[in-house]
Parts: C-alpha cells; sequence; structure tokens
C-alpha cells in the first residue's frame, strides 16, 4: 500500500469508528508501528488532521471539537487512483493550455498531489506524465489576457465587451457588449457562449477572434442553462441555432467498422445494412461544419438525405475536382 492510500485508509477508519487502536491501524494497513507512528504524524502536522491518542479507549480518534461532525482532512482529498487520474487531468489542460495560464493557476495543486503521493508515488506520477502524451492538431491559440477576461466576467457574472472578428463577413469587426454564460472547448478551440445584447440573442464566440475585450461593471444577464444546452447543443458541432434538420449518411463497408464506434453526436441513430454498410442519421442545424467533416470521408460516405445537404456536398466534390483537373489542363502539353 503506498503512502497516499495509507494516509486516505487511517482518515477513513477513525472516522467511520470513532477510534482505532495502534494494533488494528498496523494490522489493517500492513505496516511497522514506526511507519504508523510517521504516518500519523504527517496527518496532524502536515494535513492538519486533528487526530489524538485516547489513553482510556486506547486508540486513535480526532479531537473532542470534531466528535459529531463528519470530518474532511483540510483541502482537496482523494484516492490514489482519483489522484492518477488528476494527473493526466493536469496533463491534459496543460496541453490544451498554451499560454500556461490554468497551469500556472493549477500548480498549488499539482504540488499538493505530488506531496499526497509520496516520494515512490511522485516517481511513478512522473513517469506516467511522461508516457501520456496528447497531440493537438490545428490548435487556434488564444491570448492570455482575452481568457483571463472572459474567465472573470464569467465568474464575476459581469458584462463583456469585445471587438470581434467575424470570419463570415469577410473578416469584419463589430463591438459587442455580451452576457458570458459558459465556455466551450472544441476541436482544440475556446468558445464563449453568451447572450449578446446587440442581437438580443444567445450567440457563440470564438476567443481567437476577439481582438479586444474589457471586463464592464453592469452585472450579467443570466440565462437558465437548460436554455443555452437547448439552443447550444442542438446542433451538429459548434454551430448553433436556426433550423433543426436530420442528415442521413450512409457509409461504406471499409469505413463502417470504424464509423459505427464513432460519436458524432449524442443524439445520432445508426444501423447496419445488408451488404455491410452502416446509416448514420444524426440532427444539424448549420450545414457547414457537416460538410467539411464528410468531405474528409471522401468517396467512404454518401448523403442520402436531405436534398440540400447532398448537393451542398456534391458542390464542394465538383470544385475540388475542378482545380485538379484545371491543373492536369494546364500541365498536359498540346
Amino acid at each position: 500500500m503506498t503512502h497516499a492510500a495509507r494516509l486516505y485508509k487511517i482518515e477513513s477508519l477513525i472516522r467511520q469508528r470513532g477510534h482505532v487502536s495502534m494494533a488494528v491501524l498496523c494490522d489493517e494497513l500492513e505496516v511497522s508501528r514506526a511507519t504508523l507512528k510517521r504516518d500519523l504524524e504527517y496527518l496532524r502536522d502536515q494535513m492538519g488532521a486533528p487526530i489524538e491518542y485516547d489513553r482510556d479507549a486506547n486508540g486513535y480518534r480526532f479531537g473532542a471539537e470534531y466528535r459529531g461532525q463528519k470530518h474532511e482532512l483540510p483541502g482537496l482529498w482523494f484516492s490514489e487512483r482519483e489522484l492518477y487520474s488528476l494527473l493526466m487531468a493536469h496533463q491534459l489542460l496543460s496541453e490544451l493550455d498554451s499560454e500556461g495560464l490554468l497551469s500556472r493557476h493549477l500548480q498549488p495543486l499539482l504540488d499538493r498531489i505530488h506531496e499526497l503521493l509520496g516520494p515512490e508515488g511522485e516517481t511513478q506520477s512522473r513517469a506516467l506524465m511522461r508516457r501520456v502524451k496528447i497531440v493537438g492538431a490545428l490548435k487556434r491559440p488564444v491570448a492570455s489576457e482575452f481568457f483571463e477576461r472572459v474567465g472573470e466576467a464569467l465568474l464575476r457574472r459581469r458584462r463583456l465587451h469585445m471587438r470581434y472578428q467575424t470570419r463570415g463577413r469577410g473578416g469584419a469587426s463589430s463591438e459587442r457588449e455580451v452576457s458570458p454564460q459558459r465556455l466551450v472547448h472544441y476541436k482544440n478551440t475556446w468558445y464563449l457562449d453568451a447572450w449578446c445584447h446587440t442581437r438580443e440573442k444567445l450567440l457563440r464566440f470564438a476567443l481567437d477572434a476577439m481582438q479586444q475585450a474589457r471586463v464592464l461593471d453592469a452585472r450579467a444577464k443570466d440565462v437558465a442553462m437548460k436554455q443555452v444546452e437547448a439552443e447550444m447543443d442542438a446542433g451538429y458541432g459548434i454551430y448553433a441555432g436556426g433550423t433543426r434538420q436530420w442528415a442521413t449518411l450512409q457509409f461504406s463497408p471499409q469505413a463502417a467498422p470504424w464509423i459505427s464506434r464513432e460519436e458524432w453526436h449524442p443524439e445520432q441513430q445508426g444501423r447496419w445494412l445488408d451488404d455491410g454498410a452502416y446509416e448514420l442519421k444524426l440532427p444539424y442545424v448549420d450545414e457547414t461544419e457537416l460538410v467539411m467533416d464528410l468531405l474528409r470521408q471522401g468517396e467512404q460516405v454518401r448523403v442520402l438525405a436531405p436534398a440540400a445537404l447532398q448537393q451542398a456536398v456534391r458542390r464542394r466534390l465538383e470544385a475540388a475536382a475542378r482545380q485538379y483537373l484545371a491543373n492536369h489542363n494546364e500541365e498536359t502539353p498540346a
């Protein structure tokens, strides 16, 4: 049993039984009296646990002021498995956070985790982190100043004034006053779901498209999270708003084994066809991202419905083919 597991079990046994003798603790933990004494000293001196020895009961217990109350060690307290899970989560956040903002604020937690794991566990945890690699492709970094101001406005429930570059309007910029509702991380990019006071509706903004940001004193408009989820999560991918439609896709027998295991949308419906192909139905409100993802599948997918989506994919494929045909004609000698 590791150091962290022993500390957790000591605290748990005393809390459950009221008092526990040294003999029982040594037996339960399978350690010597000297090791147990060191663990008890660590819990008292380093973790602030109110453990004391009761001569009459011949056992260890929490101090009188804690009797009848549920005691938890100060700060965060985790089992050994949870500690290692948090280390992996920290590794993920470090990869997501190109500016180092999140990692910097989480460093005290990381130090505490290593402390709880002890010397042996710390060595194992560092080895684990070296053996976990997270690759983030097509990452769009966000300036730390914008991330901090969005986070401040979100947590303090204040409005945010920003200058925002809209990709769909040729890169034109506009001034917006918004009430932040939640942060969304999707495909290596950060987004803000916010109530736009200019257009009086919920909109989704990419943080990397912010050119200026300023936290205002005005209190943010609160929108029920159920409404945010209903309006912003109904479609496919990152696009929100608009009329919901259902796409029917048919994947070739070659692609079917892999597609059948993928989640394209939480509400998707899939079924195997007699020839080994796979049919997938999923909702969307804007065809833009869905078309891009379908183009990545090449000849392995065919859009069955609706007709508008089928035509959109066909137009993009024909336009791409014309690029290659034009190059071929230019390179072919007369």
